[in-house]
């Protein structure tokens, strides 16, 4: 006979399981746009945007669609042009864009094409034999945009990209098939928004082409489509698979549907969260009549989600060699950026575009990072080595610990919330003076090159330091921000002594700006000169605190 304690006992350990294995929507409350997700094995794998970021094509590894781990950069840096080094332009906004993620024969394959013309916007393929690396270069094509590859099963493969075209490739990768070209459908008379981000799936030997779409009308906005064939070239159908808001938010689409090794599947679709930047959303993927449909039996997306089950042993991920398991979104600790062939320590610190490496040091100073000055430059947006990592919602605050006893005149580090319109707390040396400024500063670019035209910057408070920071005592600077909906506000503070926290400046209403750089606000870490060279910011461990869901 079962006791009533037993019962009790079994009650709870059933629901701790049955909460386990559910998953809380967002599954990355951070920026993490056009995933694409594929399963091998019983561990599945995750690749999404970071621009102008690198090293650049993040690749994360999970068991349940829910817990993400670090599996590697693909690219340490891009070189086609010297905006990649912030020289003679830059690529704000542009860099590295939506990535499709294969497992064909024994290999992982990833496309994926920068937004530029001519040779910079040309489209890269890389492979290798586990999700950890080492990534070598397969070809360069010609520009495909938000293109998805599919390997079919009589060896063809093809990309489909655009809005609704396909080309078939060489067996070996290396080109395209001259005349495979296809236009496979016409976008609808009212579908005057977008229509792109593909992603591509073959089931049950028909093909789905998955896009996000936009129709400028009343009561119809952003949403999921897909189109289906019993052919690669088609005759294409389509069907809106997935319109709903969600958690006081719009905009939910543009992702993948995946299988588990259950036979479930599911659907990783970002959602627009405002300045914290594009979130993935996970959901249950139905096939209806055909149709793989989105959500709940009513469409909508739920904050929980039944997850797949991690296997006991961890399948493929754990045997892949030189995975970190540190977390997706943030890292705390003694800061240490990738290394110089881009393998990384977290999957959470990037540099802002290609880092200039012999100016930068872990190892000088044990257990801080040092940055030197390396280019006289007029401000924030041209500072070379800006090291970043993702805010991250529904709340988060961070503060780091800096030396800035070594700046020399005219010198400027600190600590901000980096977007195209920035809040900044800057350290300026001004002959012996040191001071601590908050700061409110906007990006100009210009259209083709994304050069930086101006930064329109308003001093909100300004306080002179002790004349202990100069002799290396250290300044402690904090940003908390807010990102629930109808928040987006950051406040700032700073410490001398790391306990007593002072205010400065004034709340900052954060945003998400396409036109500029087009990612989520990150927390960065700069230091650059805007007179000679010569001096240089040590920075201490970084404390990074978030609010759970």
């Amino acid at each position: 006979m079962i006791t009533r304690q037993l019962l009790l006992v079994a009650l709870l350990a059933f629901a701790t399981s049955t909460h386990a294995q559910r998953a809380q929507n967002p599954i990355v409350w951070a920026d993490a746009p056009d995933p694409d997700v594929i399963c091998v094995d019983d561990t599945f794998y995750m690749v999404t945007t970071t621009m102008h970021q690198f090293p650049c094509v993040p690749i994360e590894w999970s068991l349940d669609l829910k817990h993400w781990h670090h599996a590697s950069y693909v690219v340490p840096r891009l070189t086609d042009s010297p905006r990649y080094d912030l020289l003679e332009g830059t690529v704000y906004g542009r860099g590295q864009w939506a990535t499709s993620l294969k497992y064909h024969d024994g290999r992982f394959y990833v496309l994926f094409a920068p937004n530029e013309g001519g040779e910079m916007g040309r489209t890269y393929i890389y492979s290798a034999a586990q999700a950890s690396g080492p990534w070598t270069l397969v070809s360069r094509l010609p520009h495909f945009h938000d293109a998805s590859l599919l390997f079919d099963d009589d060896g063809r493969v093809y990309v489909y990209y655009g809005t609704g075209e396909q080309v078939e490739l060489t067996s070996d990768l290396q080109g395209v098939v001259p005349g495979s070209h296809h236009q496979l459908f016409e976008r609808e008379a009212d579908e005057t928004g977008i229509l792109e981000g593909s992603r591509v799936v073959k089931h049950l030997g028909r093909y789905y082409l998955l896009m996000i779409s936009q129709v400028w009308a009343p009561g119809r906005y952003r949403r999921q489509v897909c189109y289906r064939a019993d052919r690669p070239e088609g005759p294409y159908e389509k069907r809106i698979i997935l319109q709903a808001d969600f958690g006081g938010f719009p905009h939910v689409g543009q992702g993948t549907i995946v299988p588990a090794p259950s036979g479930d599947w599911y659907a990783v679709i970002f959602q627009d969260r405002g300045a914290v930047g594009r979130v993935p959303l996970l959901m249950p993927c139905r096939w209806v009549d055909g149709w793989p449909m989105l959500g709940d039996e009513n469409g909508e997306i739920q904050q929980e989600v039944p997850s797949p089950v991690a296997p006991k042993q961890g399948g493929d991920a754990s045997s892949d060699a030189g995975i970190c398991s540190s977390s997706l979104t943030h890292c705390t600790g003694p800061i240490i950026p990738p290394d110089r062939e881009g393998r990384p320590t977290s999957s959470a610190w990037q540099w802002n575009h290609n880092p200039v490496d012999d100016a930068w040091s872990v190892t000088e100073r044990p257990g801080f990072l040092r940055l030197r000055t390396c280019r006289v430059v007029p401000n924030l947006y041209l500072a070379p080595n800006t090291l970043s990592q993702r805010m991250e919602g529904p709340a988060c605050s961070a503060s780091v610990g800096l030396d800035v006893s070594h700046l020399r005149d005219g010198d400027c580090a600190g600590f901000c919330a980096f977007n195209g319109q920035s809040p900044v707390l800057c350290v300026k040396r001004q002959g012996r003076r040191l001071l601590l400024e908050m700061s409110e500063q906007q990006v100009n670019l210009g259209d083709r090159d994304k050069a930086v035209e101006s930064v329109d910057e308003e001093v909100v408070e300004s306080v002179a330091l002790p004349r202990g920071m100069s002799r290396g005592q250290l300044l402690h600077l904090r940003i908390d921000a807010d990102f629930r909906p109808g928040a987006d506000k950051a406040r700032f503070f700073y410490s001398t002594d790391g306990a007593a926290w002072q205010p400065i400046g004034r709340e900052y209403h954060m945003r998400f700006d396409w036109q500029r750089l087009f990612m989520g606000t990150r927390y960065a870490l700069f230091c650059y000169a805007t007179r000679s060279l010569g001096g240089y910011v040590d920075v201490g461990s970084f404390s990074y605190e978030v609010e759970q869901q």
